[in-house]
C-alpha cells in the first residue's frame, strides 16, 4: 500500500486491479488508521465500497457531522453515486475498504482547505 496525494499522509491506498488514471474499471483498497477523518468530499465516479476489515463509518453531507455517520461492519457493501458529498471516520479503529469504480479516480473536497494537496503547497 502506498500514499495517495488527496489523502492525509497516514492513509494508504493499494491498486488491486486496473489503472486508476484511465477511464476503465479499477479496484483499490483504502486503509484508514484509527482516528483519521476524511472531511467532506465527492468523487466524480460512481463507487461500490466493500468493507474488508474494521468498521467503516460514512456520512452524507457537505459538513462533517458525527450524528450522520452510519457504521458498516466487515462484509457490508455501500453504493455511492458519483457527486455525493460524504465523509469518513475511522472512529472505532482502523478499517480497510475495497472500492470498485470506473476511472479515472477522483477526490474533490467540499472545502479546499481540507485537501492535503493544498496544505502541502503552503
Amino acid at each position: 500500500m502506498g500514499s495517495f496525494p488527496a489523502f492525509p499522509p497516514s492513509v494508504r491506498l493499494a491498486v488491486v486491479v486496473g489503472d486508476t488514471s484511465e477511464p476503465t474499471p479499477y479496484t483499490v483498497r483504502v486503509n484508514l488508521p484509527y482516528g483519521v477523518k476524511l472531511m467532506p468530499h465527492r468523487h466524480r465516479e460512481d463507487r461500490v465500497y466493500t468493507v474488508v476489515s474494521g468498521v467503516f463509518y460514512i456520512g452524507v453531507g457537505e459538513q462533517f457531522d458525527e450524528a450522520k455517520l452510519q457504521a458498516y461492519p466487515p462484509g457490508a457493501v455501500v453504493v455511492l453515486p458519483g457527486g455525493t458529498r460524504h465523509f469518513h471516520w475511522a472512529k472505532s479503529g482502523e478499517y480497510v475498504t475495497q472500492v470498485t469504480a470506473i476511472g479515472p479516480i477522483s477526490l474533490d473536497y467540499v472545502d479546499p482547505e481540507d485537501d492535503p494537496r493544498h496544505q502541502r503547497r503552503r
